[in-house]
C-alpha cells in the first residue's frame, strides 16, 4: 500500500474534514486533560484495532440491538431499502446504504446512529476549545488521533492552527503510515507527537497491519529529528507484539535512533470492542483472545526500561492471574 499523499479533506476553512468522536477529559492521549478529535480513514488494517470505525473514511451506520424497540420507522425512512428488521435482528445491505442518516433521524429509541460527522476546522476547534479551562489547569490541550489524521491532512494542519494559535497545547497521534511531507506539515503546529510502534519484523508487521514497516521507520526518525517530543505507544496483543523479542527490539530503536522520545507507553490488549465489529458487519479476528495478566504486562515493561528509554509506562484491563 502507497503511503503517498491522499486527498484528504479540509484547508480551506469553510470545507469539512470528517470525525467520528471528539473526546472530552481524556487522561491518555498526551499529558494533562486533554479533548481529542478522532479522524476516519486510516491506511492500516490492524488485526487488533479497537476503533473499526476509524478505519473507512466514509459516513457508516451502526444498529445498536439494546436500544432497538421494534418500531420500524427506519425501515420507511430509509429511501434505498436497504433496511430489513427480523427476528435475528436488523441486517444492514451496505451496498444500498449510503449514509444519508434518515433513518437514524426517524428512529424514536436512538437504535440507529451514523459515525462520522463533517467539520469544518472551525467548527472542530469551537468544540474543542469549550475546555480551555481544563487545559490550562492541568497542562493538558487537544490531540488529533484516528484513524489516521495524516488521512485529512488539510483539515488537520488547519485544526492544529487554530488550536496552537488559541494558546492550546497541540499533539498529533500518528501510526506513522504517512507521507513525510505531510507529516512535515502537520509538525509545524503540533507541539509534541504521539507514535504508534507495533512489530519491529517487516514481515510480521506486514501481516498484522497490512502496510511496510520502512517508511513507519524513516518517518520515526524524521519526527524525533524534528525536535518535537515523541511519546512512542506500543500496542501488547497476545500473539501478535506481546513477544520479548519484539518489545526488546522496539526498544533498541528507540534508543539508539529517537533522541527526542520521552515516554514509551505499553497499551494492554483491550477484547472489549467486539460489538462494534458486529454493528458494522465486520469480523472481529481475536474473538475469544484473552487479556494479558499484570505480570505480564510488567515483565515487558522490564524489559523496555533495559533498552534506557527515559520513562516506561503500561496501561490498560488486565486479568488475574
Amino acid at each position: 500500500m502507497s503511503c503517498s499523499e491522499p486527498e484528504g479533506r479540509g484547508g480551506d476553512p469553510q470545507q469539512t474534514g470528517v470525525v467520528f468522536n471528539i473526546q472530552r477529559f481524556s487522561i491518555e492521549d498526551g499529558p494533562g486533560i486533554r479533548t481529542t478529535v478522532f479522524m476516519k480513514g486510516c491506511p492500516m488494517r490492524c488485526v487488533w484495532c479497537h476503533n473499526p470505525e476509524g478505519i473507512a473514511f466514509e459516513r457508516q451506520l451502526m444498529w445498536f440491538d439494546v436500544r432497538c424497540i421494534g418500531a420500524r420507522d427506519c425501515l420507511e425512512a430509509c429511501p434505498n431499502g436497504a433496511l430489513e428488521l427480523g427476528r435475528s435482528g436488523m441486517t444492514i445491505d451496505r451496498e444500498r446504504c449510503d449514509a444519508c442518516g434518515r433513518c437514524a433521524d426517524a428512529c424514536p429509541a436512538r437504535a440507529l446512529e451514523l459515525v462520522g460527522k463533517d467539520y469544518t476546522p472551525h467548527e472542530a476547534f469551537q468544540e474543542v476549545y469549550r475546555d480551555e479551562a481544563f487545559y490550562r489547569n492541568s497542562g493538558g490541550g487537544v490531540t488529533v488521533s484516528g484513524g489516521e489524521p495524516s488521512m485529512q491532512p488539510r483539515f488537520v494542519a488547519e485544526l492544529l492552527r487554530l488550536s496552537k494559535e488559541a494558546g492550546l497545547h497541540t499533539a498529533l497521534d500518528t501510526c506513522g503510515f504517512a507521507s513525510g511531507t505531510v507529516l512535515e506539515k502537520l509538525l509545524e503546529s503540533a507541539d509534541m507527537v504521539l507514535l504508534d510502534l507495533k512489530h519491529m519484523d517487516p514481515a510480521k508487521h506486514l501481516e498484522l497491519t497490512g502496510v511496510e514497516l520502512e517508511p513507519v521507520l524513516e518517518n520515526a526518525r524524521m519526527v524525533s529529528s524534528s525536535g518535537r517530543p515523541v511519546w512512542v505507544r506500543t500496542p501488547v496483543v497476545p500473539g501478535c507484539t506481546d513477544s520479548a523479542e519484539n518489545i526488546a527490539s522496539i526498544g533498541r530503536f528507540i534508543a539508539e535512533e529517537l533522541p527526542s522520545v520521552e515516554r514509551w507507553d505499553l497499551l494492554a490488549f483491550n477484547n472489549t470492542c467486539g460489538s462494534k465489529y458486529s454493528r458494522l458487519d465486520m469480523t472481529w479476528e481475536l474473538e475469544g483472545v484473552p487479556l494479558l495478566s499484570a505480570e505480564a504486562m510488567e515483565a515487558l515493561a522490564e524489559k523496555a526500561r533495559a533498552a534506557g528509554v527515559p520513562e516506561v509506562c503500561w496501561s490498560g484491563t488486565t486479568r488475574s492471574s
